[in-house]
């Protein structure tokens, strides 16, 4: 059996942006004195011309981007989530949010996986942020090949889009050639109904192998991506809480705001009679240390997922 590609998503965000720079004259990318970490540097050597370094000023950058956004290009502006989101908030409400303009953030470093940089880098919030804003579009692909994917698909919806994108490299599960993505739909990965497992991000991997791990004890677990994370797919959310029952959602963020508190929203508005455990960090900081030992620090890898799982047959 070959072993498993592993690449993170954010090479994916600089690769896909050098393929629609090559198509589209009107891409220009913004970035924060972070080119090599956010991987756009390889369109600034692509495409000179067309990039920009606006320091270490994210507010700036963000209206900078507005602005050429008004003039009929379609910036992408990136940087760390925690410093995209974070310290421009006001800047991505008022300036891109409020007058809907056609702007794609691109943000990396998300989530506790950022690993020794630690807290106070560990961007935990973002898509609670960034799904308070009217009108924004929140997604967090799986893998490279999803990667690419969302950054061609922001660029061809027309409005305000938020891509999380990560330092740790992640399984490749997608085949390119026959992969397709759309902003607002899910992905079911693998078919069961004892549970659901609802997972975005580098979450999906691990919710691949918990449940692995639960079928070996007779289990049947039903696993979705769900990289739209705002618009959410709703209807495929809603099949797998009556079909199953019993659904957990894992995203590498708060519990608090985030794809957890989505998927509960959906589901008890439809008035569906479902069981419902999130996974995700819960209402504390991070801390520095090795990403993997911090995802199994927060119960965030397979083992922690699959343990939750049984938790909540068990209830």
């Amino acid at each position: 059996m070959s072993e498993v590609k592993t690449i993170a998503t954010r090479e994916g965000y600089g690769a896909a942006l050098v393929e629609l720079g090559k198509e589209h004259q009107d891409i220009v990318v913004l970035d924060a004195d972070l080119a090599a970490a956010t991987k756009t540097g390889v369109f600034a050597k692509a495409f000179p011309g067309r990039h920009f370094n606006c320091g270490i000023a994210e507010q700036n950058m963000m209206g900078a981007a507005a602005g050429l956004a008004a003039m009929g290009l379609v910036p992408f502006a990136s940087s760390f989530a925690m410093f995209a989101v974070g310290r421009a908030f006001e800047q991505i409400r008022n300036s891109i949010g409020y007058p809907r303009l056609n702007v794609k953030i691109g943000a990396s470093h998300g989530g506790i996986s950022v690993g020794e940089d630690g807290a106070s880098h560990q961007c935990c919030e973002d898509f609670a942020l960034m799904r308070s804003i009217p009108g924004m579009v929140v997604l967090c692909p799986a893998d490279e090949v999803e990667a690419r994917a969302v950054v061609k698909a922001a660029y061809q919806y027309q409005g305000p889009v938020y891509m999380r994108f990560g330092r740790l490299a992640v399984p490749v599960f997608h085949d390119e050639a026959d992969y397709k993505f759309e902003i607002g739909k899910g992905e079911v990965l693998r078919e069961g109904s004892d549970l659901a497992i609802l997972a975005t991000g580098l979450e999906v991997a691990e919710a691949m192998k918990a449940a692995e791990t639960l079928a070996a004890g007779g289990v049947q677990a039903r696993v979705l991506n769900l990289c739209s994370i705002k618009p959410l797919d709703t209807g495929l959310v809603l099949k797998a809480a009556r079909e199953c029952g019993r659904v957990v959602t894992c995203e590498e963020h708060s519990v608090i705001g985030g794809l957890g508190e989505a998927v509960c929203a959906a589901i008890a508005e439809a008035g569906v009679a479902c069981k419902v455990k999130r996974v995700g960090v819960q209402d504390e900081f991070g801390r520095s240390g090795p990403a993997k030992e911090l995802l199994a620090r927060f119960g965030l890898d397979a083992a922690g997922i699959a343990a939750a799982c049984r938790e909540l047959l068990e209830q």
